[in-house]
């Protein structure tokens, strides 16, 4: 198991290095991350390529006993290179450039950029393949992260044609699935098709998910390109991975497109950051862990898990004593296997002085020192248990077909796609069962439930698995305004809602109303009981062989169904039709637990456990997520403690 930090002794008088390591060594560390923002150290002059610093910290690191992951320093390119290249910036969507001094201003669609960035990688495998120190690589820094994944440039105009021109047969192919004929859009040649700058009003809808996946695949082109390198040129003990930040479904790329090639997949786990109040909620943090360990469907890494209160310039929740050690337990729980730190010292210069670490600037060991230390000396002791693969029984399905659907066309400016997936994750996972955050395309042939949330958009294969799957007895969950658009992003003409899903869930939508901030729609049980309120959405639902869990409760819809259930050969398929109370979504989930046999847990309200089993025995990891004394299981557990317990 690897236990360590990230580590840039660059920032810091060379002297301090031997120190440093002494006391990681004792803190229990066996790795350091390194080098991921130093190209200029290593190219300081184009053409000039220099490592001896890297070589000085690799061999005092071996002295140590240290291993360590070097960062391909590609995410930080160096001022010379702007100043001889400015084409290799990004242009906003107003056609403004993006200034040299922050960090990944690279289009990834620059030839020029990918020839020096490739060199710079070439030149640094191929001095350190075979250093044993060097036990693997991490491709760039959070490819894609805080808007760098948007370019709006010539380049991006170039190649997005040339996107186009190999997806559809010709121009008429294009003009018709577009249905570009409204508005007068019509096109005579690929080279007329602009990239989606500032227009009036609005751009095609068809036009903008080729748009995002013409982005996403342009990011994976760049991250594919750097892969097969370093897979290359690497020595044969070393290994290849990416740290992937969060914020998953609010970026422009599908992170299963170049992921799933790596040797294995990493994160930088973030549970707060600059500017928010409080953490975010336990589900949502498992969700986030789920979705990583989902991308291989294998155990993962995080190679930036906090420790200090962090921000550029507004600082967020300061982590409670012992709450980043929970956080650090929750995450292994979830699939990590292996775990380094951010940081090793905050930076007293430079943009992230307020991204706090394991020491701060005053270089004191403090109170985070030592829970780091804790942390080490109790986690390898469960290295069998961590590196053992996970068993879930329920999944939850995304699209990002239907998440970029959904970013081009809102409907209403309180939906978001995250909140909807946590609508129908949340309530399972306050039952303590596993869960598996997967994309469409996989196989979910062995699941017992499927949960799809807000699946705009569908074809004919993914209804016909999902029609298989339930016919075989599984329960499918989905919400509203499933099937509205197909794979063009347009309605689907001459069915009614939800198109190719109406057998499966055995029902038709009349009409919807986008319920926009302030207002609601009241919502009552079947078979009578006090009502509440749907948000957001409404689907005015009319059953045809399904049965009416809820419906609504107002002068003019009381007929229409809100929630229903439908038999589908052995199984079961729910149709949540509105943004509902979570109370309705609670009930429903133990219902489905309960009857398709799931592996449930009551536990107080933020008191999460996992079930994990390893050489033929099970375990327990209860993480009290709260800031006071709970309970389980007559266990007692402190504000933040995590406990192991063998079934």
């Amino acid at each position: 198991m690897y236990l360590g930090v990230d580590y840039y002794p660059e920032h810091w008088d060379h002297s301090l290095i031997d120190e440093d390591m002494t006391r990681m060594k004792e803190m229990g560390v066996n790795m350091i991350r390194i080098g991921e923002f130093a190209w200029h150290l290593m190219e300081q002059q184009e053409g000039n390529f220099d490592f001896s610093f890297f070589d000085h910290v690799i061999a005092r690191a071996k002295h140590h006993g240290i291993h360590v992951m070097f960062g391909t320093p590609t995410a930080t390119f160096p001022a010379w290179l702007s100043k001889k290249h400015p084409s290799i910036l990004i242009e906003d969507i107003n056609g403004n450039k993006k200034s040299f001094g922050g960090r990944r201003q690279y289009c990834f669609n620059s030839s020029v950029y990918e020839q020096y960035s490739l060199r710079i990688v070439e030149k640094l495998l191929t001095h350190y393949k075979d250093e044993e120190a060097i036990v693997s690589w991490q491709i760039d820094n959070e490819l894609g992260h805080e808007g760098s994944d948007m370019c709006y440039c010539d380049q991006c105009l170039n190649a997005f044609q040339r996107f186009l021109q190999e997806k559809y047969k010709g121009i008429d192919e294009l003009n018709e699935r577009w249905g570009t004929i409204f508005w007068g859009q019509t096109y005579n040649d690929f080279s007329e098709i602009p990239v989606p700058k500032q227009t009036v009003t609005v751009h095609n809808p068809a036009m903008m998910l080729d748009w995002a996946r013409f982005r996403s695949a342009s990011l994976a082109g760049f991250a594919h390109k750097h892969i097969n390198l370093v897979k290359e040129l690497k020595g044969s003990h070393q290994t290849v991975t990416t740290n992937l930040p969060g914020g998953f479904f609010d970026k422009w790329f599908d992170h299963n497109e170049f992921s799933r090639d790596l040797d294995f997949v990493s994160y930088d786990n973030y549970p707060v950051w600059g500017g928010l109040n409080e953490p975010i909620s336990p589900a949502h943090l498992s969700m986030t862990l789920d979705y990583v360990r989902g991308l291989k469907k294998e155990n993962f890494w995080i190679v930036e898990e906090l420790m200090g209160a962090q921000g550029h310039d507004i600082i967020g929740y300061l982590p409670r004593p012992n709450q980043a050690k929970a956080w650090a337990w929750h995450a292994f729980a979830h699939g990590c296997s292996n775990m380094l730190f951010f940081r090793w010292r905050g930076m007293n210069k430079g943009a992230e002085q307020y991204c706090l670490g394991i020491l701060d600037a005053n270089n004191r060991t403090t109170r985070k020192y030592k829970e780091v230390q804790q942390f080490f000396n109790e986690v390898k002791e469960y290295k069998t248990l961590f590196d053992a693969p996970m068993k879930a029984d329920v999944a939850l399905l995304y699209d990002f077909d239907s998440i970029w659907s959904w970013r081009n066309q809102q409907q209403n400016a309180s939906i978001d796609y995250t909140e909807e997936i946590l609508r129908l994750y949340e309530p399972f996972h306050k039952q303590n069962t596993t869960i598996d955050v997967i994309r469409h395309d996989q196989d979910f042939s062995e699941y017992k439930v499927l949960l799809l949330p807000i699946a705009k958009v569908m074809d004919s294969d993914l209804a016909r698995r999902l029609e298989e799957f339930t016919e075989n007895g599984g329960t499918v969950i989905m919400s509203f305004r499933a099937g509205v658009k197909d794979r063009d992003n347009n309605l689907v003409f001459g069915s009614m809602v939800p198109g190719e899903l109406s057998p499966l869930l055995g029902i038709e939508v009349e009409e919807s109303e986008s319920l926009q901030a302030g207002t609601s729609a009241p919502v009552v049980p079947a078979e009578g009981g006090e009502a509440t309120e749907a948000v957001y959405w409404r689907d005015l639902v009319k059953p045809l062989t399904a049965r009416t869990l809820h419906r609504y409760d107002d002068r003019f819809y009381d007929e229409y169904s809100c929630v229903t259930e439908n038999d589908f050969g052995k199984g079961k398929a729910y149709y949540i039709g509105a943004g509902v109370q979570g109370y309705i979504m609670d009930t429903l989930a133990k219902t489905v637990a309960d009857a398709a046999g799931l592996k449930t847990l009551a536990s107080n309200s933020g008191v999460e456990v996992i079930t994990r089993t390893a050489e033929g025995k099970d375990y327990r990891v209860i993480v009290n997520h709260n800031g006071h004394e709970e309970t389980f299981d007559g266990i007692s557990l402190a504000p933040y403690e995590c406990q192991i317990v063998e079934v």
